[in-house]
């Protein structure tokens, strides 16, 4: 397959709600030309429902929805404000605390999409949305999740981290510790949604949840393996040069900075 072009966006710190809005506009985007006539029409319609409630939320990332060009492949990257989602295949039951708890460590509670069980966002966590056309990447779902687990298993080996994957349970571990977690939703091949990534994640948060529905297993970061305190602009040049080799792909960075 030629080189796909993937436009990277740093998004900052942001909400949880108005991130997946904006993923909600590209992707929709990029479905758009794939749909019928009736199909688009209604398409459209929930687009535009999307659209305004971001124009209010967020006008910035509204606009930015506007301005990415979406016949390319975009990648989202951001920090949350605290939160817990919860998979659409999820068990509530796995959220430790009761949900008027959660105001007193300062975190939301969002019932999501994507799939996957329960996890934690928040700072010192990269949080990335890949919203890729797999008719380019090729249209399987678990090669899709494969190749995200080895792109997280290729930026932790820049910190000599050695992880990898076990059998039956998604995700980048290193021994019985999760990494990186992943939860991803597709829809006429295109994707949102995707990794959580612990650089120097307050792991902590993790002790109110039973992660990703399993009870045996922990979560760790990339800080505490290396012992060290990892910044978060350290593991940006490992990211992208590991994307770039697993998905064959080009990365421009957005606001016209040259390709890297």
């Amino acid at each position: 397959m030629s080189q796909r072009l993937v436009t990277w966006v740093d998004l900052g710190v942001s909400s949880y709600h108005e991130a997946w809005d904006l993923q909600r506009l590209l992707q929709g985007a990029k479905i758009l030309p794939k749909l019928s006539d009736k199909s688009r029409s209604l398409k459209e319609v929930e687009l535009d429902e999307v659209r305004e409630r971001l124009l209010v939320s967020n006008p910035t990332f509204a606009s930015l929805a506007q301005e990415l060009p979406v016949e390319q492949d975009i990648m989202l990257l951001t920090q949350h404000q605290p939160v817990y989602t919860l998979g659409k295949s999820g068990d509530a039951a796995h959220l430790l605390l009761s949900e008027e708890r959660l105001s007193s460590i300062d975190a939301e509670w969002v019932k999501s999409d994507r799939g996957g069980d329960i996890t934690f966002h928040g700072p010192g966590q990269w949080t990335g949305y890949p919203i890729l056309d797999l008719d380019h990447h090729g249209t399987d779902i678990h090669l899709y999740l494969r190749n995200l687990e080895q792109w997280m298993i290729d930026t932790a080996s820049h910190f000599g981290v050695e992880s990898g994957r076990i059998e039956g349970l998604t995700g980048t571990w290193v021994e019985d510790r999760k990494l990186c977690a992943f939860g991803v939703k597709c829809s006429r091949w295109v994707t949102m949604h995707g990794f959580a990534l612990n650089v120097h994640t307050d792991l902590s948060y993790f002790d109110y949840i039973v992660p990703c529905g399993i009870k045996d297993k922990h979560v760790t970061s990339l800080s505490q393996e290396i012992g060290r305190h990892v910044e978060m602009n350290e593991v940006l040049d490992p990211l992208v040069s590991s994307m770039k080799a697993v998905f064959n792909v080009q990365v421009d960075l957005f606001h016209g900075q040259s390709a890297l």
